[in-house]
């Protein structure tokens, strides 16, 4: 019986010798060997010019504007109404009211339930979206080809004729009481309020949150009223993306917006950014991160400098390829996600460097975001560098623009800022033609050291030493 144990022994060990995985070496080998074999890729080829197709463009005699763009190949087109009217338009004490009121919008129509809106979008294959931002509220559908036309008519009910429920406001507004406190709680809010409230101090791209007062105090009176002075055909713009029955959108696009009132213009109220060099810490005890924002006014997509712009910040921390990623991520650790921007609203833009960094590196990771700025008004990029920021632009360029969706964005993004009809066809001509110079003397002229706005959101009592050498108007 212990012989046989043994032979049983023996032979489950070679078995399980045989099972493991292979030594160090012969992995090293292995890899060399495999190595040796590989061959670098071809070089990509000259990019080619991208062309949006030929939209048609008309208007109705109430002021609402119409752009028909055919696109793609899938039975399916995407409708989408762009209303100049977000949060821009509250006033000092409706922080958060314009978001109220397309909840509300959602809550059906005077004609149709929120069930019935729902239940009809869905079988034409779609859904009914309403979103608001700082400039402009959507309100969008993509449906089956088939159903353009009907799905056109719901869309104008949703927009022209909301029932704006009163017995729907106090829940929407505890929805909002508690995503306020979600987002108060968290650092990159915090610091984007605190950020926002230097750069625009009186005016409504500076006030982020609402008070707790504010959101309770709300009436429906006071949607409605926010709704009557702010929409109307005037200030919309209906885009039309996809497979369609052009003459049977056209037809459908008139009978159901042609009712509707002209309505207020849109309205223009450009802020003055304060450019100042200036540093808030904000505490937040225990935190083992610092979250940081760093930025300072810049040019808007009116300006021609824009694009140089756009491949000087994807240079220098847009891209995950960038200077500061390189820096603080890769080779310093000190953060995993460093991130850079432009931010653009209707003629004004701010730059951005946004890092949640270690809080003991809280310090050293400003010195290194300083330091790569430094490093980019006096030092151009390579022909190499360049070209690959280049082709990365050009291939986000190109991915936004492939989905019904993402090329009504970029028509929207040219009509607000007046970019003017060949934009987005010269738009990957004119990255590919911008020099490492210009790249240097957009960083110099955009972005300077002396006058960033800096937030702090992090540990005061480990932080603060850190960063005492950043505040006060020496740096």
């Amino acid at each position: 019986m212990r012989n046989r144990v043994i032979a049983l022994t023996c032979t489950m060990f070679l078995a399980l010798a045989w099972s493991l995985p292979p030594s160090a070496q012969d992995v090293t080998s292995a890899a060399q060997s495999v190595a040796a074999k590989k061959q670098s890729p071809p070089p990509g080829s000259a990019p080619k010019p991208f062309h949006v197709p030929q939209p048609e463009k008309l208007s109705l005699p109430n002021g609402l504007q119409v752009t028909l763009v055919p696109y793609g190949a899938i039975p399916k087109v995407q409708i989408t109404l762009s209303v100049r009217a977000g949060n821009l338009n509250e006033a000092e004490n409706q922080v958060w009211l314009a978001d109220l009121m397309t909840s509300l919008m959602k809550e059906g129509t005077a004609s149709r339930s929120a069930q019935q809106v729902a239940q009809e979008a869905a079988s034409m294959g779609g859904s009914v979206d309403v979103n608001v931002g700082a400039d402009i509220t959507h309100i969008a559908g993509d449906v089956l080809s088939e159903y353009g036309p009907k799905m056109v008519a719901l869309l104008a009910d949703v927009a022209m004729h909301p029932l704006l429920p009163a017995s729907e406001i106090d829940r929407l507004k505890k929805d909002q009481l508690r995503n306020l406190t979600i987002q108060k709680s968290q650092p990159q809010p915090i610091a984007l309020e605190q950020f926002r409230k230097a750069l625009y101090p009186n005016h409504p791209y500076g006030r982020v949150f609402p008070t707790e007062q504010m959101i309770q105090g709300y009436t429906i009176e006071d949607v409605q009223k926010f709704y009557k002075d702010n929409f109307g055909a005037a200030r919309t713009h209906l885009y039309v993306a996809g497979k369609f029955d052009t003459a049977a959108i056209k037809k459908a696009i008139s009978e159901a917006f042609s009712s509707w009132q002209h309505g207020p213009d849109p309205l223009i109220d450009i802020p003055k950014p304060v450019t100042k060099h200036d540093l808030a810490l904000i505490d937040r005890p225990g935190a083992v991160q610092s979250t940081l924002y760093i930025g300072l006014p810049t040019i808007d997509p009116s300006n021609p400098d824009y694009i140089p712009l756009q491949v000087m910040n994807s240079i220098l921390g847009g891209s995950f390829g960038s200077r500061i990623t390189a820096n603080i991520r890769e080779q310093k650790g000190y953060t995993y996600s460093p991130n850079s921007q432009v931010s653009p609203r209707y003629r004004d833009a701010y730059w951005l460097q946004v890092a949640d960094v270690t809080a003991q590196h809280t310090g050293d990771s400003i010195k290194e975001i300083l330091y790569e700025i430094d490093r980019l008004q006096k030092e151009a990029p390579s022909d190499a560098e360049l070209a690959g920021i280049k082709n990365y632009l050009s291939g986000v360029f190109v991915l936004r623009n492939s989905s019904r969706a993402g090329l009504i964005g970029q028509l929207e993004f040219v009509d607000l800022h007046k970019l003017g009809d060949d934009y987005l066809n010269t738009y990957v001509q004119k990255i590919y033609a911008v020099t490492p110079q210009q790249v240097e003397q957009a960083a110099q002229k955009y972005i300077d050291t002396q006058k960033l706005t800096m937030v702090v959101v992090g540990d005061k009592q480990k932080v603060a030493e850190q960063v005492a050498a950043y505040q006060g108007s020496g740096m």
